[in-house]
């Protein structure tokens, strides 16, 4: 009776640690971006804004604002990527189109993902894209290469003294997605 009691307790324990590793995978997220925002001042860029947005902003052809791009990628990741132009001046309300470069110099497909941001962080609210390569999973084969555009527009209401916003994305392996593809030939999960 000793040695069941004893089991229920260490299955127990082992239950709980369980729960709070799922629960601290889920908290993961947020506290990312509390740390990366509130702690480290870095502003995390969010999705993709609406394109009657973009339509109906009228361009300040009074000033510009000097847009630099850098571009890197992780060291787990055997893939090349860089910006088609260092930086790009831009008028306020007006939608711009930029292009960026990604090779796999790996020997097989591998499925990667882009985390971007935004300096200065107390610009980033103003800096909106509506379309951009890492709103979505990227599959590269072995030797591929693909030009991936972003399209975005700065705020009119931009603070006047912001003359300089650097967007920069770096290239993760999606390790899980990439396993999937070479099991199953899709980077996506099994439908139902």
């Amino acid at each position: 009776m000793n040695v069941d009691k004893r089991n229920l307790g260490v299955l127990k324990t082992a239950g709980i640690v369980v729960a709070c590793a799922f629960l601290f995978g889920f908290a993961m997220v947020p506290l990312y971006r509390v740390v990366c925002e509130h702690v480290l001042g870095i502003k995390l860029a969010a999705g993709a804004v609406d394109q009657s947005r973009a339509a109906g902003l009228v361009e300040d052809a009074s000033r510009s604002v000097r847009v630099q791009f850098v571009a890197s990628v992780n060291s787990r990741l055997p893939w090349v990527f860089v910006p088609e132009l260092p930086s790009v001046e831009v008028h306020p309300g007006k939608l711009t189109e930029v292009w960026f470069d990604a090779t796999n110099t790996g020997a097989e497909a591998i499925v990667g993902n882009a985390v971007p941001s935004i300096a200065p962080s107390t610009a980033s609210s103003y800096f909106n894209k509506t379309e951009c390569f890492c709103f979505t999973e990227q599959v590269l084969k072995a030797g591929e290469s693909r030009r991936m555009p972003v399209r975005f527009f700065v705020d009119p209401q931009l603070p006047k003294d912001v003359r300089e916003l650097t967007l920069s994305y770096t290239f993760y392996a999606n390790e899980v997605a990439t396993r999937r593809l070479s099991e199953t030939g899709s980077p996506l999960p099994a439908a139902g």
